[in-house]
Parts: C-alpha cells; structure tokens; sequence
C-alpha cells in the first residue's frame, strides 16, 4: 500500500485542490512570489504565514498578518505544530494537513517526547516562554536577567539551568538564538503548554 506525501488539502471558493508539501519552509499569501500563493483572497496578508518542517512534523507560523492564522478554529501567537486532518485558516482560505504517514485509525507516530526535566528547569522554561503569550511578531523569549528576577535567584544561576536544558533538548551552539532555539523545542515537544504560562 503506497502512501500519499503529506500534503494540504485547498478549500476555497474555487473548490478543493492538493497542494503537495515539498522541502522544509512554504510560504503563503497573496502575493505570486509565495510558494501558495492565492491572490484572490483579498483576507490574506501579502506574506501571511509559513509551513515549517522539522523531523518531527510540520508546524505554522503566522507572520503579522493582518487578520491572523487559525488552527482548528483558534487563532496561534507562535509557532503551532499540526497533526494530521488539523484545520488552518488564514484569511478566506481553508486547508487540512494531510501528514501521509498513516491511513486513518492507525496510530501514528509522534514527535519526539520532551526530556525528563527538574522542577526548577520547568519553572525557568515557563519563565523563558511567558512573553510568547503576548503574541506581538517576533516576540523573544525572556532573558537570564528576567528569568532570575521572576524566580528570584541568580542570574548565574539561570544559565546553568539553560545550559542544562540546551544539552537536555539537544540545542548546540552558542549565541542568543539558542533561547528561541530552547523555546520553540519546550513548546513543539510539550515539555511546556500555552495553559502552563498563563
């Protein structure tokens, strides 16, 4: 039995169409220069998001649009990881991810779990996440310094703490990228949820 690529599934006022999800970053809007580009949808921002794809799945980003991305009818402040049949709206167009791995009813395989983690380590994720909750395009996670002074400890205690979850979540590497690095891993792999940094 011959499995379908993942692909997404086109719903809009022109009926349904496949659009195969070939390399690893896709981008949609209305302008032709996007790799969907559907410039009928007068809804859609001329860039308005983007399909990533890790070894674990695929994931959207909105990029600022102006009226959003919707995954299964609740609008993403982040990176979303999609499971196969998820829904996502970005303006008047509609399309359902079709992953390819297993037929329906099968289980499929997820992505990989999250590593074990400290108590503290938790909490200073949660910390490093919290401004992702605002939303606002290209929001940073928190720094050491806004870390400590949330949890009240050092800030040198905050970097080994990071340093422990960098070489935990598998982030090489040096630089300030690593944060957001460590944020959207915490994030994809449920180590931490939307609910936890309310």
């Amino acid at each position: 039995m011959s499995t379908l690529a993942a692909h997404l599934e086109m719903r809009g006022a022109g009926g349904a169409s496949l659009i195969a999800l070939a390399g690893d970053r896709i981008t949609l809007g209305s302008a032709d220069s996007n790799d969907i580009a559907v410039p009928a949808d007068r809804l859609l921002s001329r860039l308005h998001a983007v399909f990533e794809h890790y070894p674990a799945g695929w994931c959207v980003r909105d990029l600022g649009s102006r009226n959003g991305t919707y995954v299964n009818g609740q609008r993403i402040w982040q990176e979303q990881v999609l499971a196969d049949g998820d829904e996502i709206r970005a303006g008047a167009s509609r399309f359902v991810l079709r992953s390819g791995r297993a037929p329906a009813g099968q289980v499929t395989e997820a992505g990989a779990p999250p590593p074990e983690i400290t108590a503290r380590e938790r909490d200073v994720l949660v910390q490093l996440c919290r401004p992702l909750l605002a939303g606002e395009m290209f929001t940073e996670p928190a720094s050491s310094r806004e870390i400590a002074a949330a949890l009240v400890v050092t800030e040198a205690a905050v970097k080994q703490h990071l340093l422990r979850l960098y070489e935990k979540f598998g982030i090489d590497g040096d630089g300030e990228r690593r944060r957001v690095r460590l944020a959207n891993e915490a994030m994809a792999r449920s180590a931490i949820t939307r609910a936890d940094l309310r």
